[in-house]
This record gives structure tokens, sequence and C-alpha cells, in this order.
């Protein structure tokens, strides 16, 4: 059993201030008003869920779609789970960008086995998220152009090439590794507007797929078509669609007025300015908004520090991570700095920034008592100050980080 006490617990509905958290078996038992002389003090520190972050790419110089060489037999989803404590995140969807068949059947492959260990000193790791190989071209940002396709008709079949170099696949080679790996593929990013958009939409929403519509140019109209398709999820609102016109509205004008729709949305104050979040919290409320960080590699290392996405170099810019061209490809956040962003630059409460940093993700992705404070939830939590920084972090009731300790305490590399 473990008792914390004296901290604000930020609940669905109201701050219990102060409060204790009563932890057995990696469940919450109790919650109850007041504090206890008995357990861990925390008087002065609030209390929040577990962040869960369904987009990032990577954290500390290690990306999702690096080679296992190099890691000590450690592929690098695993240290990716072991290093996100620190930030406050309990659970991730591992995000790859597009990519060939055989590195994505590589990262699925360390998906699955991640899946099958253990929660305790590292992140939970979920589905993995498939920024995909089928979104438009002139949208796709950091994207490798050589390795987008088109999306095959009916969802099946082979189809035609967009890069411009023959990488020696086809879009039937990457829906074949989706299908052999499909427990471990929960979000697939596409544009519906491409031919075969919909089709496809259609293909992995009956294959209970997660589909996500970004990196894409689509009109209002496209987007809601691919909503009525099955499409659940949208891509970084804002960030890689056309901005929202009043009279051509667009992907992001389709998504702000769709309940069906869960948005992601991007919290370093970058990639979206404050006082958009804020609009988008008033269109469509914050349990259907998720804060993510689209981190890379280089989240978590100094400016002008080099990284990888997918292969490709990246440095640690201005408050984002850039291609040599100077193309922004991912953030440097962190999801406790989307937490402080959502407070202190977006004017949040601290329960609407908890709802968009954990509840909201928790619940789209299906995680029944997960990214909440309440009896019987799993007790994956997070210890802040009074500046918002992470104290611990908690996955299944186990101390997974700790500030106090010289370093995280994650397992050893083995």
């Amino acid at each position: 059993m473990i008792v914390l006490s004296g901290a604000d617990l930020v609940l669905p509905d109201h701050i219990l201030s102060p409060g204790t958290l009563v932890v057995e078996n990696g469940r919450i038992a109790e919650i109850r008003s007041g504090a206890t002389a008995s357990g861990l003090t925390f008087t002065g520190h609030y209390i929040v869920p577990g962040f869960v972050d369904v987009h990032v790419h990577g954290v500390e110089g290690i990306d999702a779609l690096d080679p296992v060489e190099g890691l000590e037999g450690v592929g690098p989803v695993r240290a990716i789970a072991e290093r996100l404590p620190r930030y406050g995140v309990s659970a991730f969807c591992p995000t790859t960008v597009a990519c060939a068949p055989g590195a994505l059947r590589d990262v699925l492959a360390q998906v699955r086995r991640a899946r099958a260990m253990a929660p305790g000193r590292s992140a939970r790791v979920l589905p993995a998220h498939l920024e995909s190989n089928f979104i438009n071209p002139q949208y796709r940002g950091a994207q490798p152009l050589a390795c987008l396709r088109v999306p095959p008709a009916g969802g099946s079949g082979r189809a035609g090439r967009v890069g411009r170099n023959d990488e020696g696949f086809t879009a039937e080679d990457i829906l074949r590794e989706i299908e052999d790996a499909a427990p471990d593929v929960g979000i697939v990013t596409l544009a519906p507007e491409l031919d075969g958009g919909l089709e496809l939409v259609r293909w992995l929403s009956e294959r209970g797929h997660r589909v996500s519509l970004g990196h894409s140019g689509a009109t209002c109209e496209e987007a809601l078509a691919a909503i009525a398709a099955g499409a659940r999820h949208a891509t970084h609102l804002f960030n890689r669609m056309p901005p929202v016109d009043h009279r051509a509205p667009g992907l992001a004008g389709a998504v702000l007025q769709a309940d069906e729709i869960a948005a992601e949305i991007i919290c370093d104050g970058v990639h979206v300015h404050p006082a958009m979040v804020r609009l988008a919290v008033a269109a469509k409320r914050a349990s259907r908004l998720m804060a993510i960080t689209d981190g890379t590699a280089a989240a978590g290392l100094p400016a002008g520090a080099e990284a990888r996405l997918g292969g490709q170099p990246i440095v640690a810019g201005r408050g984002t991570a850039v291609l040599a061209d100077g193309t922004r490809a991912g953030s440097l956040l962190t999801m406790d700095g989307a937490f402080r962003m959502l407070v202190s630059q977006a004017g949040l409460s601290m329960i609407d920034a908890a709802t968009m940093c954990a509840t909201t993700a928790a619940r789209e992705l299906g995680l029944v008592g997960h990214g909440l404070l309440a009896v019987d939830a799993v007790a994956d939590f997070v210890v802040l100050d009074r500046e918002l920084q992470v104290v611990q972090t908690y996955v299944a009731g186990t101390l997974a980080y700790s500030r106090e300790s010289a370093n995280p305490l994650r397992p050893p590399i083995v």
C-alpha cells in the first residue's frame, strides 16, 4: 500500500485540496479529503493523472525508427518508454513518419514486445500511431516524399507512387504490414482527398484502426465525407492543413464542428498560438481535444543538438525541431511542458488541462480505468510542484521517476 497525502488532487470534476490518495495492488484504492500523518507527504503539490501522449516520435536523442543497434540490444521503443516518465508520461503511442515496409515491420515488432511487458518503471507502450505513407505530398512537412504512396482502391491491391524516386515498395506492401501487425497499429493518419482515400478510411476503420485526418489539404466537404466513412481522429489540428477561412473552412473547420472527431493539438505555444488553443477548446471542449507533443528525438536535448526523424537529420532549433532546409520537423515539447502551457499561457483550468493531457486520449483509445484519478482506476499519476514541474511519476502504482534521485528510476538496459 502507498499513501500520498496533503497534495491537491485534480479529479475529473473538482480539485480536492488537500486530499489523500491510497494506492494498493496497482490501483487507486481510496480518495479522501484532508491530509494524514502517515505515508508520503506532498503538501503544496498537485497530483494529476499520468499523461497520455498519442503522438510522440522520440525523446532525448532516440527516434522510434532508429535501428536497434547502438542501444545495447534494447529497441528505441523501449528506450523511449524508459525516458518518458521523467516528463510525467505514463502511456504513449510510438509514432512513425512515412517509411519503407521493413522499417515499419521492425518498429511494430518492437511495439508488440514492449506491450507484452508488465508496466512498471517505464511508460506503458500503446499501439503505434502511423503518420502513414498515404498523406498529401503538398502538406507532408518533414515526411519523406520518396515514401509516400497513393492509397489502393478498396484498401487492397497495388497503387502508384507519389515519391520522385522508386523506393521499391507499393501501397499494398504497407497495408500488408499493417494487417500482419494489426493489434499493434492504433492510429493511422491519412489524407482523405487522395484517390482511394475514402476507401482506405473504410478499410482501416472496419479492421478496428483509429483513422486520423491529417497532413491533408481536404476541403470541409471531403473531411466530412471521411468522418461519415469512419474517421474519428484528427492529427495535430491546424498544422499541415489549410488555414481556416470563413468561406472555405477546410479540414480544420470540419474538425472543429464535428463532435465525432477528437483532435490532437500541439501545445508548445509555437506550433499553435495559445489563443487558437483556447478557440479550439471553446469550439470542441477539452473532452474532445488531446494535448500532444509531436515530440522528436531532439526533445530533451539542448539547443543546437542534432538528432534524427525517420533517419533524416534534424536540429533542435529555436522552439522547434527543423530539417536542414529549415522545415519544421516535429517539436521539442514534452508533456509536462504541454500541461504548463495549457495552464499558464492558454489559461485553462487544471481540470481541463488534465483532461486534455490524459483523460481524452485514454477514453478515445479505449483505456478503461486510465487517464483519471478515481477509486479503482489504474494508479498512473504524476506529482507536480507548484511550478508544475514533475516531482514523481507512478505507473501502475510503481515509482517510475523521482526528481530526488540522481537518475530516473529506469530498469537497466540489457
